[in-house]
């Protein structure tokens, strides 16, 4: 079957965060757009794809009932996440394993708050997914940054290894949080980092815990790992919500295989009230996992040239920039260091004067950020191009 990808969708009013919680353009910039309709949000990980036929039509059927009342969360749905791993990723999950919740980040921050106190120390890579730092306060915990470095050698972000034992080391430090594949820079972590990762963790009684949300957005010639396939320990956080597109449906799980440690998570659920679902989102789950892996794969296919064609006319027109490899996620880290300017700024000015909304890499590390920006390449790619465009026009003005 064949999908669309290039179908535009007009969001536009559907209440929608990528398009209709636009800010206002900063007023210091005189070419502004005349409204919001013209602006292009390139920003949140968010997709503007019609999602796959098979979760269409089970939500259809599913509201075509005039009641929604509590959801249940039924056998075939714990079914339909087990079986999704154990073909696609070759992963065994015990159905006694899975807590659900409403959604990834709720669930990353009731796994802080059930295994690491107050003034402990979260390790995490930065730049690192700006909800990390949110969450890791949130709960009263210390944020412990590592930072990833660039080795241009092999052209990909790595791990300071010797930063990150030094801070597991550190008696404060109890729990690491990892975002595999990682968000902003587009790593797909390899076995051996994973490994690495983990005996260093286990070393010095580090809990580790894994936010896989991207996990099936993997670009060719890379393979995603489950961290638990590792380390059959970690706390595993993952749902369909971005590779399906169905993030406002609020579903995610937590996989945990040791009893007393899911004790402690299920209690954080229930005292931060994430605990019931909308009625829709079961329903959307088990039709992607049980209908959806054609889609899917026809999109990893879209994505990837959106990607090609992305840095196709970045190194053609804007040789100051550097896109970064992108081995999974859909959003493209791009170095902007060879700008004049920095890159609030400069994010100000393609919002105000281009009408393209990306995000400054200071939102994902205050200091590992700097002198980078996300763009979200899930779109059709012609909204792509013209973004691209604009972005063109307003770094050429800038740099005259």
């Amino acid at each position: 079957m064949k999908y669309n990808f290039d179908e535009s969708v007009e969001r536009r009013g559907t209440g929608c965060v990528k398009w209709d919680a636009l800010p206002p353009c900063p007023v210091e910039h005189s070419l502004q757009p005349e409204n919001h309709n013209d602006i292009i949000p390139l920003w949140v990980a968010d997709m503007d794809f019609a999602v796959a036929p098979a979760i269409q039509e089970a939500i259809r059927e599913r509201a075509a009932h005039p009641v929604f009342g509590y959801a249940h969360v039924q056998d075939d749905y714990y079914e339909a996440v087990i079986d999704w791993f154990r073909r696609r990723h070759r992963w065994t999950i015990s159905r006694e394993s899975i807590l659900y919740t409403t959604g990834v980040v709720p669930a990353m921050s009731v796994v802080i708050k059930a295994l690491a106190r107050p003034g402990e120390r979260v390790l995490f890579l930065s730049p690192d997914y700006n909800c990390f730092f949110s969450s890791i306060r949130n709960n009263g915990c210390l944020l412990g940054e590592t930072p990833l470095v660039w080795n241009e050698s092999v052209g990909r972000f790595e791990i300071d290894w010797t930063d990150f034992e030094a801070q597991c080391t550190d008696s404060k430090t109890t729990l690491f949080l990892l975002c595999n594949p990682h968000n902003p820079t587009g790593r797909v972590w390899t076995r051996d980092e994973l490994q690495r990762m983990a005996d260093i963790c286990h070393r010095h009684r580090v809990q580790v815990v894994s936010d896989e949300i991207h996990c099936e957005l993997v670009m060719p010639g890379h393979v995603f790992t489950p961290m638990a396939l590792i380390d059959a320990d970690a706390v595993v956080m993952n749902s369909p919500s971005k590779s399906f597109n169905i993030a406002g449906l609020t579903m995610a799980n937590i996989i945990c295989s040791d009893p007393d440690k899911r004790a402690l998570i299920d209690r954080a659920i229930n005292i931060n009230e994430v605990c019931d679902v909308n009625v829709f989102g079961p329903v959307a789950v088990k039709a992607a996992y049980n209908g959806g892996a054609e889609w899917l794969d026809a999109l990893n296919c879209y994505l990837f040239e959106n990607y090609k064609a992305l840095s196709q006319y970045i190194d053609q027109h804007l040789p100051s920039l550097r896109v970064m490899p992108l081995e999974g996620t859909y959003l493209v880290w791009v170095d902007c260091r060879g700008l004049s300017t920095d890159v609030d700024t400069l994010c100000n000015r393609l919002l105000s004067e281009g009408g393209v909304w990306v995000n400054p890499g200071t939102m994902y590390g205050p200091e590992t950020g700097k002198g980078f920006i996300r763009i979200n390449i899930a779109c059709p790619r012609t909204q792509l191009m013209e973004g691209l465009r604009r972005i063109r026009k307003v770094i050429e003005t800038q740099e005259r």
